[in-house]
């Protein structure tokens, strides 16, 4: 069952931000979620934007982006969820695989508490739309892969997703010189996929994201990673621009301040007024 432990509320000019603290069966812990609700009317129908590592976005400055945002209605009235993050190797991952090593051992079992328990709770304390097309996630890093393959297992949940400096190398077997872009989790699932994608997927790298560069094309892995994913959408009949956006920060590297630049670009992509 449901619980709300505690909440922590406050208000700013145009913004609600609470705290809530989540009992969750799939996970077998308390979930901490901070919640950034514009201040309309209660009877106002909001998209829904959820994030992955919510422990993040106070340093990405959120609450004051989405107050310019709202100010000069570049975003529609959003619910912006943050989810705290726990055991990232072991909550983060793909549903299906486990990595190499054995991580993600609970990915399947966060992406049912946000199916399951999360957004139902929300439904019943916010106007939410309840179409895909008004609902995305998106998450950094290891949050990303997570945001990618829960869009992905549910587009009638969540038809958008954001993933910044997505950890996109995330294999089924170690890493081997000899074939140094083999066994990407996401990339083969994907490469084997055959009925049409329902997904929009916004993507975002930093030029200084990392130095590695396994099959020296030049190209450093977290932006090559991304890019052969696109690809491989592409083939697979996603439309550049309307279903997926990639943005590159130049000297950008991989942390929140980096990701915060861009944050209200996605939002303005992923939530369609």
């Amino acid at each position: 069952m449901r619980q709300i432990v505690g909440s922590v509320f406050s208000r700013r000019k145009g913004l609600l931000r609470r705290e809530y603290t989540l009992s969750s069966k799939h996970l077998q812990r308390e979930v901490l979620v901070t919640i950034y609700r514009p201040a309309v009317p209660p009877w106002r129908l909001l998209s829904l934007v959820v994030f992955n590592d919510g422990q993040d976005l106070s340093r990405m400055q959120l609450g004051e982006r989405l107050k310019r945002m709202y100010k000069t209605k570049r975003l529609p009235p959003t619910l912006v969820v943050g989810v705290h993050a726990a055991n990232r190797m072991r909550e983060y991952g793909t549903a299906s695989k486990r990595d190499h090593a054995g991580n993600g051992a609970a990915a399947a079992a966060y992406q049912q508490f946000l199916i399951d328990e999360l957004l139902p709770w929300l439904q019943d304390h916010n106007n939410i739309y309840h179409t895909a097309e008004r609902r995305a996630i998106a998450g950094f890093s290891l949050g990303g892969l997570s945001a990618f393959d829960t869009a992905w297992n549910h587009p009638r949940v969540f038809r958008t997703a954001g993933i910044f400096s997505g950890s996109l190398w995330y294999r089924s077997k170690a890493y081997t010189p000899k074939l140094p872009d083999a066994n990407r989790i996401v990339h083969d699932y994907v490469r084997r996929h055959r009925k049409a994608i329902a997904n929009r997927f916004w993507f975002m790298a930093g030029t200084a994201d990392e130095t590695e560069d396994r099959n020296h094309n030049g190209v450093i892995d977290s932006i090559d990673d991304t890019l052969q994913l696109m690809a491989l959408l592409q083939e697979k009949g996603l439309r550049p621009e309307e279903e997926m956006m990639y943005v590159e920060v130049e000297g950008g590297t991989h942390d929140p301040e980096t990701w915060g630049k861009v944050v209200g670009d996605f939002l303005e992509w992923a939530v369609k007024g």
